[in-house]
């Protein structure tokens, strides 16, 4: 996680979705404890409060939970439901914009199809 926050979006909202992007990237598992409020307000030069914030988000989202003086831990499930959350942002917030300007700069789809199996074929090279 990066302390550097973009200025159009809540910072305990970046929090969460952070937390969201590790647990998609395995480096939170279910099941798993996840850091303290004041371990990751340290971590990322925030106030508690706004991890506190942040984690409640993510409870109220069925993605983590408490347990009773033991801390928050990741929900069984919760990458499937964080794959489905972001599926729906993406189609409905990233890919009107896409079209948009695939449209304004006369790109057809043959070339995006293109591009983008480019992207997965150089990708799979690499790993």
């Amino acid at each position: 996680m990066s302390a550097a926050f973009k200025k159009n979006t809540s910072i305990y909202i970046q929090i969460a979705e952070s937390i969201c992007d590790k647990l998609l990237l395995n480096e939170f598992k279910e099941e798993e404890k996840i850091p303290s409020i004041r371990d990751m307000a340290v971590k990322l030069e925030v106030n508690p409060n706004t991890v506190q914030r942040s984690y409640e988000w993510l409870q109220q989202h069925e993605i983590i939970y408490t347990k009773r003086g033991r801390g928050y831990f990741v929900m069984e499930k919760a990458t499937q439901k964080v794959m489905e959350m972001k599926r729906i942002q993406f189609v409905e917030e990233v890919l009107p914009d896409v079209f948009k300007n695939m449209e304004l700069l006369q790109i057809d789809i043959n070339q995006f199809e293109e591009k983008y199996s480019n992207y997965l074929n150089n990708k799979t090279n690499e790993n």
